[in-house]
């Protein structure tokens, strides 16, 4: 079995994409836009041609879905995203660093990037384009918190 998230967009699926793969290293293994839609699958706004019904990015072993949907086609899509994260963990702490730090480029850091009572280095953070992330550094066998005031 394999989960895998899928995230909406507003016409920036493309884009943050691209941007998810540069960051993370990954490849976009699907981009479909509405435009190459089956036959008979009424496409009335020309802005929606290009955008994409079905987005899937490969990063090792994981993957992410998305798409592009209308205000009309999912009523709250406008909303800020609640009550989900995309996760990423790593052994290494420069590794989380770049990613969280590329992440929240143009976006909000809900919590920056620092030790806590359970990771030598962890943050959360809402990027450009509205999605919230948290990037967490395992802590190792030998790994403890330092002394003060982590976390």
């Amino acid at each position: 079995m394999k989960i895998v998230t899928s995230l909406s967009f507003q016409g920036q699926c493309r884009e943050a994409f691209e941007f998810y793969a540069q960051v993370l290293g990954g490849r976009i293994t699907a981009a479909f836009p509405y435009g190459d839609g089956m036959p008979g699958m009424e496409i009335t706004d020309p802005r929606h041609k290009e955008w994409l019904m079905h987005a899937w990015l490969e990063v090792g072993d994981q993957s992410l879905m998305g798409a592009d949907m209308d205000l009309a086609w999912a009523p709250n899509i406008d909303k800020p995203k609640n009550g989900f994260d995309v996760t990423l963990h790593t052994d290494d702490i420069d590794e989380a660093r770049r990613w969280f730090d590329a992440l929240s480029a143009g976006g909000k850091q809900v919590m920056p990037f620092a030790e806590t009572f359970w990771s030598p280095g962890f943050g959360s953070l809402v990027d450009r384009f509205g999605i919230p992330w948290m990037v967490n550094t395992n802590a190792g066998p030998e790994w403890k918190p330092s002394q003060g005031d982590a976390g």
